[in-house]
């Protein structure tokens, strides 16, 4: 037969106390209600005796938090959001929160389905990469004052904490590189997505060609699993219907992975028929044989940022409609795929 769980009232019946005294020795508000030491120690002592484990529901509606913040991203198996999640985890910790992980596999649905189930458990904050489709609950997750902060992408229609980085210009930058290495044919393979990080990392590359008189090749591809095949296989479809390039730049480092795959495939030769550049640094990059040039965001402080953020809404009542926002440079990494 399975042990009874031990309630706040078992406790206060054993020890011949109020059920209102145990509570206020469980929350740490002994001395605050003068409470006698000799009382707290006699209930912890217990406590430790019976095994008595809170239920941190009931605790977080009576104390009106439950020090938990969720960290909603597209894939978690992703080395950049996994990455981030190491980093903010510690950062949380330190400042008495936990984390909750989920993925929302880019599916707007999920997505919904995912902050409704965080909202009934009473979570205290919301850190998200939205989903396209996502505004109407974002804006519904602001009006009920919940901590917010949008994170590697923005929605310019809501006005909010984001932490992004210079998505724009770190793709001017970029192919302003291939350009001044003497690529004169360039295309640009990106996701097919209305996503702002995607938009702007596309208009970066379009302003650069166009500053430079050159024609722009843009690639869309649907957004994917990493271990769909369909994707490299359009790739290597695109490549061999569009001869001539001399400079590639993948707007995602999986992306980068598939069309590597099938320049090798097609025996076309980094950097000596084609120059590269990926955005997102990766340490296969330095693994890969010629090293990829390629963008680094930086991990550390997006993950200071998002802890800075979410800690002034989650701290004080007044910073609800006060809001943080940050767009961080990155780093061009030029490695020997995109050198003469």
């Amino acid at each position: 037969m399975a042990k009874k769980k031990i309630s706040i009232k078992d406790i206060a019946r054993e020890l011949g106390i109020s059920i209102t005294t145990v509570s206020f020795i469980l929350n740490g508000k002994a001395k605050e209600k003068r409470i006698s030491d000799e009382m707290t120690k006699k209930v912890q002592n217990y406590i430790k005796e019976v095994g008595y484990t809170p239920s941190y529901l009931a605790q977080s509606l009576r104390l009106g938090k439950s020090k938990v913040i969720v960290f909603m991203i597209e894939d978690i198996s992703n080395q950049f959001f996994a990455s981030i999640a190491r980093m903010i985890e510690e950062r949380a910790y330190k400042n008495g929160y936990k984390i909750i992980y989920c993925s929302t596999e880019n599916d707007t649905e999920k997505a919904k389905e995912l902050i409704n189930t965080f909202k009934i458990r009473n979570v205290d904050g919301f850190i998200i990469t939205p989903t396209p489709g996502l505004e109407p609950t974002i804006q519904e997750l602001l009006e009920e004052d919940l901590a917010l902060v949008l994170f590697d992408r923005w929605v310019p229609s809501i006005n909010c904490s984001y932490v992004i980085v210079e998505n724009e210009k770190s793709a001017f930058e970029a192919t302003l590189h291939l350009i001044q290495n003497g690529c004169k044919k360039i295309a640009f393979l990106t996701v097919d997505s209305d996503q702002m990080q995607m938009k702007d990392r596309l208009q970066g590359y379009q302003k650069a060609v166009a500053e430079n008189n050159l024609s722009s090749s843009v690639f869309k591809i649907k957004f994917h699993n990493i271990d769909e095949k369909e994707a490299y296989l359009k790739i290597i479809e695109f490549f061999r219907n569009n001869q001539g390039f001399d400079g590639v730049f993948f707007a995602t480092n999986y992306l980068a992975f598939e069309g590597l795959q099938a320049l090798d495939n097609l025996g076309i030769k980094v950097p000596e028929e084609v120059k590269v550049v990926s955005f997102d640094d990766h340490y296969f990059f330095n693994l890969y044989k010629p090293k990829i040039s390629a963008i680094e965001q930086p991990l550390e402080i997006i993950a200071e940022k998002l802890m800075e953020a979410i800690l002034h809404h989650l701290d004080s009542n007044e910073s609800k409609h006060s809001f943080k926002k940050f767009i961080l440079p990155n780093k061009l990494n030029i490695r020997e795929s995109s050198s003469n």
